[in-house]
């Protein structure tokens, strides 16, 4: 085992990480496909579940006049 002088004895013996802001980048990328795929099923889905809506507000908005569509 070979001795440290006192000078090297202060140092840290791990050196940080350069890679830290590559590491932010990547999760900012990984948080935009997420919102993406969000955005993207949010719309998709937004007529059939507004047509359900409205179906069955009109359903429960019957007021005995002609045939419900229920």
């Amino acid at each position: 085992m070979t001795r440290r002088s006192p000078a090297a004895r202060s140092l840290p013996r791990h050196r940080p990480s350069r890679d830290c802001g590559a590491s932010m980048v990547e999760y900012g990328l990984v948080i935009a496909a997420v919102m993406a795929v969000v955005v993207a099923v949010v719309w998709g889905f937004g007529g059939f579940v507004n047509d359900t809506f409205e179906e069955s507000h009109a359903c429960l908005s019957y007021t005995g006049v002609g045939e419900p569509d229920c």
